[in-house]
C-alpha cells in the first residue's frame, strides 16, 4: 500500500469531532426519501485522484447526502456535477458524470480533497473543526508535494483552511496573508494557487460562478501544471478507496 492510501485509509476511520460524528451518522441512518435504498458511506470522504497529481483542488467539505453518501469527493450531489463537467470538458476526467465510487471516474494529473473530511450540519463546519481537520491536510499536501505544481482552492472558507496548511507543510504565505477572490493567483515556492468561487448551487444557480469561469480556471491551472489533459502519462490507475 502506498502512503497516500494509508492516509485515505486512516482519514476514513477518524471520529476527532463529536458533533460532525453524530451529524454524518445520523444522516446516514435516516438517509433522504431519494436514496432509501443505499447503504450511506457515512465516515470521513478521503481525496480522491492520483498519488502524483500534479493539480489539486481544496473544496469545503463533503455534501451530508452527496459524498457522505457515497464515499467520494463531490459525487453524487449537484456540486460534484458540475466540477466534474467542467474537468471533463478541459480534458481532465474520463467522464463528465460522478454517481458512485464505482461509476469508473477517472481523474488525469488532478486530485480533489477538502480541509473538512466530514459532511457538517447545514454544510458550515465550525473553526474549532476545520483546525482539527488540518492535520489530514498537511500530510496530504507533504506526500503531493513531490509532483504538485498547482492548486484550485474553491470559496473563501476552503481558502482560510489552506493558507495554514500550505505553511504548516513548508511552504513560505506571503504576509499578511493573501485575500480570497475568484481569479486570485499567488505564487508559494514553485506551486501556484489560484482562488474560485465554489461549485455551490447558491453560486451556480444565480451566475455568480458560470461554466466558463470555471473552466477558465481550472484550464489555467492545469496548465500551469503542465497538465495536458486526455493523455496516458496523467492517466491515474489506482481505483477509488475502497475501505
Amino acid at each position: 500500500m502506498n502512503a497516500l492510501a494509508d492516509l485515505d485509509r486512516r482519514i476514513a476511520g477518524c471520529r476527532a469531532c463529536p458533533r460532525l460524528v453524530d451529524w454524518r451518522e445520523e444522516v446516514a441512518r435516516t438517509k433522504r426519501a431519494a436514496f432509501t435504498d443505499w447503504t450511506y458511506w457515512g465516515r470521513p470522504v478521503p481525496g480522491f485522484g492520483p498519488e502524483d497529481a500534479r493539480m489539486l483542488i481544496v473544496g469545503l467539505a463533503p455534501a451530508a447526502h452527496g459524498g457522505n453518501r457515497t464515499g467520494r469527493m463531490f459525487t453524487g450531489d449537484r456540486s460534484g456535477d458540475v466540477l466534474y463537467q467542467a474537468l471533463y470538458d478541459i480534458g481532465l476526467a474520463s467522464q463528465p458524470t460522478a454517481v458512485t465510487a464505482d461509476d469508473g471516474l477517472e481523474l488525469y494529473g488532478v486530485r480533489i480533497t477538502s480541509p473538512v473530511h466530514c459532511a457538517p450540519p447545514a454544510n458550515k463546519p465550525t473553526p474549532g473543526e476545520r483546525d482539527t481537520c488540518r492535520p489530514w491536510l498537511v500530510q496530504e499536501l507533504n506526500l503531493l508535494r513531490p509532483t504538485l505544481r498547482s492548486v484550485v482552492v474553491l470559496g473563501a472558507f476552503g481558502w482560510q483552511a489552506a493558507l495554514p496548511a500550505f505553511a504548516e507543510a513548508g511552504w513560505s504565505v506571503p504576509r499578511p496573508r493573501p485575500v480570497f477572490g475568484h481569479g486570485a493567483r499567488v505564487p508559494l515556492d514553485g506551486l501556484e494557487l489560484f482562488g474560485c468561487f465554489h461549485v455551490s448551487q447558491r453560486n451556480t444557480f444565480t451566475g455568480r460562478l458560470t461554466p466558463e469561469m470555471l473552466r477558465d480556471v481550472l484550464r489555467t491551472a492545469a496548465a500551469t501544471a503542465g497538465l495536458r489533459g486526455r493523455t496516458a502519462e496523467n492517466r491515474t490507475t489506482r481505483p477509488p478507496y475502497d475501505g
